[in-house]
């Protein structure tokens, strides 16, 4: 299969797991903004070495959706993205039906309504689920444990003040406050003051990720893996101005390596499909709602036998079920 054939295959699947929806055009600015950036881009690069068909998508997600998916697979498919610098040659780009996926996503996000925040309140988000952990057992072996990750945790949107955290029926105040946040421990604020542009978005999360896991740190993670985690753990985050979880979308999709996983199935029990991204024997999925790109959850699959398990083995689920802004640690949306 030529690689012109490949793209439309994975168009097919694209639309085989996501039934279109009505989605609002996207803001005619930022789309001309993208437009000529990667156009400028792809013809730059046209230059110095010999062109391919650029891949056009028509069809089911509508003229609008089209157009600007379009852009996004077209510096894809030429390998233009510049969000992944000194990427590994053999990682392929992130696939077609991926994009769709995320740009979809990024459009459901930018289209919801953006919550009145001011200072003093506090960002609410429940969780469950569960991660692993190995454990040595007496006769020198290892055995996997499951630990319980059903949480509701109340995060003040400034970092002035302590987290809250519930789990098992119990409150503890976590030491110390966020203060302004970090790509570790975000706040609201934090996460406002992010970039909105995908690409410098990305540079700014790759350009942490380095720091311990890029070329001499001893790290196998790699700077995309852990780009892709990062993005996964600030979307799971509970609360996030829609602008910036838009970016985050838009930034995942400039990441090699990123497919789409069909069917999954979230912690809570609900199903859908997965955006993905497998490293090292491990698939990170993160599960959205097939019907409104909504994002569920996310899990880690074993693809590969190891020490954690038998592929297919699921380390680690965790599903949002409900989130929001409050006034008060302990109050719920």
């Amino acid at each position: 299969m030529n690689p012109e054939q490949r793209e439309w295959s994975e168009r097919e699947q694209a639309g085989r797991v996501l039934p279109p929806v009505a989605c609002p055009d996207p803001a005619p600015g930022r789309l001309e903004v993208r437009r000529e950036h990667f156009l400028s881009e792809v013809d730059r690069q046209v230059r110095a070495r010999s062109p391919r068909p650029a891949l056009w998508l028509k069809g089911r997600w509508g003229p609008a959706l089209g157009t600007a998916v379009a852009v996004v697979a077209t510096v894809v498919v030429l390998g233009l993205g510049s969000g992944s610098p000194g990427a590994p040659r053999d990682v392929p780009p992130a696939t077609a039906a991926s994009v769709e996926l995320l740009e979809r996503a990024a459009l459901t996000a930018a289209t919801t309504p953006r919550t009145t925040v001011r200072a003093g309140q506090y960002s609410y988000v429940k969780t469950v689920g569960h991660t692993s952990v190995l454990s040595e057992t007496r006769d020198s072996g290892m055995e996997l444990l499951r630990e319980d990750e059903g949480m509701e945790q109340w995060t003040s949107v400034d970092g002035s003040e302590p987290t809250l955290q519930r789990k098992g029926g119990k409150d503890n105040l976590l030491p110390d406050t966020p203060g302004r946040g970090s790509l570790n421990s975000p706040t609201y604020a934090f996460l406002a003051a992010l970039p909105t542009d995908p690409d410098a978005l990305l540079k700014r999360i790759h350009d942490d990720a380095r720091k311990n896991h890029g070329a001499g740190s001893g790290s196998t993670t790699g700077p995309d893996q852990e780009a892709f985690v990062t993005i996964g753990d600030l979307l799971r985050n509970g609360v996030t101005p829609p602008e910036t979880t838009a970016a985050l979308y838009r930034a995942a999709a400039l990441i090699p390596g990123v497919d789409v996983v069909p069917d999954a199935v979230d912690a809570a029990g609900r199903n859908g499909v997965a955006v993905a991204r497998t490293h090292d024997g491990e698939r990170t999925e993160w599960i959205f709602d097939r019907s409104t790109a909504r994002l569920l959850g996310e899990r880690t699959v074993l693809v590969e036998d190891n020490a954690w398990g038998k592929a297919g083995t699921v380390v680690t689920s965790v599903a949002v079920v409900d989130s929001g802004i409050v006034d008060e640690a302990g109050q719920k949306p």
